[in-house]
């Protein structure tokens, strides 16, 4: 350890003015990494008093911010350096902690290990090659090294990721199942063509399976000896009994399927071992059995995520949820609300239902305030009522230049039965957000979710640029001769990812203790516990860009 000393000297402070008064408010300047919530737990003060006494002031400050704060809590807080100064002493510091044990208090840290390049840690920690070379210069001249100890960024409220780390047994053998609805005798005689346009399953299943093949060649080249059943379900309820009752499974490591969410349990309960579900269903939410693994988070795991985003960023905006008339969702709307309103600084969220099947442009725009931000959470699925909502906040009523009403103008503003809106200024600030971004938007201009700052949770995440991706596609284009789908890529990151889990000599639930990984688009965060149903939590929030790039929030 590298050892120095330095001299600090400290100046006599005057703590009371000569009437023996002080003041009841002082500045403070906020340092790098502090938020106002943990300012205010060091002031023994709620969050909410302080954000009422600095009302311009986010939650999350830049640094060198100027807020007030309460002067007696302050110098509860600087006590220790207030005594010193009114010593008026010269501190000798022995030594001061050498780089290593600084960063520990102020920064995520890394340790590098085998395995480990740009690419997957900056998907890991969402930072840029180029931060990481900013904080450790080093890495710029050499690479990263075998147990170098990273920054990786500033440490704010969040939890430090553990990160799965691949490792493969020596001589791994691993044998997967795929079940999945080809229907090949049905559609035997039908061609391709006409199948391939009409049925979304169809794409769907083949998609995955071409997808999972690419994973198989790739786990292959890694040293790994696998090998993979695949059977064909064909229609719901039909062929999967007599697969089942013919086919022995102990030498089986994990089923991949089946895509019908009813026969999930069915085949867990039948086969004993891991049973894989690699779609999202709403019907998932009801699966009991600790054999079956969820590779799609849970709706709620959604909102939630959402929520917390909302609440960390929230700065004093006017906040709008928009549900529908159907239960689930005025249920959420209910929910989010509530959570909401259990933040020390949110007193009010506006939940506007539709009337008569849509949104009613007045009531949005009415419930808009053009001197603070406005936040808009959809809450619902129907995409008529998310087009009314983005449509209705691209075309603000704004000030137009006055002109001389006649009398007959007037006359007819009167007799218009157009509901009144309030006139909004051009630089109302309004940003949406969203819960999945489904089909519902796939008919929504991406500029207009671009000019409204559209963020949204997301099952996945594409880093064009990066080579794994690249590599994928070229290798996908030469296999198929065409572009991998967004079924194609799942289907290779849910098989790549259970190979490789299992490659490792443990049993699959075993290494979901051991962190989370990062494929090609999808995380895969499962829960740890043995004995329920595994559910996999990793999701992404992302964000519209005005050029209309995407940037990964968390």
């Amino acid at each position: 350890m590298r050892k120095f000393k330095i001299f600090i000297i400290l100046f006599f402070v005057v703590i009371a003015s000569s009437c023996g008064q002080q003041k009841k408010y002082i500045s403070y300047t906020v340092k790098k990494g502090e938020t106002i919530k943990g300012i205010a737990k060091r002031l023994g003060i709620k969050t909410k008093d302080l954000l009422i006494l600095n009302p311009d002031i986010g939650r999350k400050p830049v640094p060198e911010t100027l807020i007030i704060i309460p002067n007696n809590e302050y110098q509860q807080i600087e006590e220790t350096a207030i005594s010193v100064e009114n010593n008026n002493s010269i501190i000798v510091s022995e030594e001061i902690p050498n780089d290593e044990e600084e960063i520990i208090n102020d920064f995520i840290l890394h340790k590098v290990e085998k395995g480990d390049t740009f690419y997957n840690l900056t998907r890991a920690y969402n930072v840029s090659k180029d931060q990481l070379n900013q904080l450790n210069p080093s890495i710029d001249s050499h690479g990263l090294q075998f147990d170098m100890l990273l920054k990786i960024k500033p440490i704010e409220d969040e939890d430090l990721l553990v990160l799965y780390r691949d490792t493969i047994q020596e001589n791994a053998v691993v044998k997967l199942a795929m079940m999945l609805p080809f229907r090949a005798i049905e559609y035997d005689t039908i061609d391709p063509k006409d199948i391939f346009k009409t049925n979304r399953l169809v794409n769907i299943t083949t998609d995955i399976y071409l997808g999972a093949s690419v994973a198989i060649d790739s786990l292959k080249k890694l040293g790994i000896d696998i090998e993979l059943s695949v059977f064909d379900t064909g229609r719901k309820d039909t062929k999967l009994d007599s697969i089942l009752a013919v086919t022995d499974f102990d030498n089986i490591d994990a089923i991949i399927g089946p895509l019908y969410s009813e026969e999930v349990p069915k085949v867990a309960n039948r086969s004993g071992i891991p049973v894989v579900f690699p779609v999202y269903s709403k019907n998932q939410t009801r699966f009991s059995s600790s054999k079956i693994i969820k590779t799609f988070a849970d709706r709620e795991v959604h909102q939630k995520a959402l929520i917390d985003h909302v609440l960390a960023n929230y700065a004093n905006e006017n906040i709008l949820i928009i549900g529908d008339s159907s239960a689930t969702s005025i249920r959420n709307s209910d929910l989010i609300k509530s959570k909401l309103l259990q933040h020390d600084s949110i007193n009010e969220a506006l939940i506007i239902y539709p009337n008569q099947g849509y949104i009613r442009k007045d009531y949005i725009i009415n419930a808009l305030k053009p001197d603070v931000g406005n936040w808009v959470i959809l809450a619902t699925d129907k995409r008529v009522i998310s087009s009314d909502v983005i449509n209705s906040l691209i075309s603000l009523p704004v000030e137009e230049l006055e002109e001389e009403e006649g009398e007959e103008d007037k006359k007819n503003d009167k007799e218009s039965d157009e509901p009144e809106m309030q006139i909004l200024p051009e630089d109302t600030v309004i940003k949406v957000f969203g819960i999945f971004k489904s089909s519902q938007f796939d008919k929504i201009d991406n500029n207009k979710l671009a000019k409204l700052g559209f963020t949204y949770t997301s099952d996945t995440f594409t880093d064009k640029n990066s080579p794994e991706i690249q590599l994928f596609h070229s290798q996908y284009l030469k296999k198929n001769y065409a572009y991998p789908s967004y079924y194609a890529t799942k289907g290779f990151d849910i098989l790549f990812d259970i190979g490789i889990r299992l490659a490792s000599g443990k049993k699959l639930k075993e290494t979901f203790k051991d962190g989370i990984s990062f494929r090609l688009e999808s995380k895969f965060e499962y829960s740890k516990s043995l004995f329920n149903t595994s559910s996999n939590k990793g999701i992404y929030i992302i964000k519209y860009n005005p050029d209309l790039t995407l940037t990964r929030i968390k």
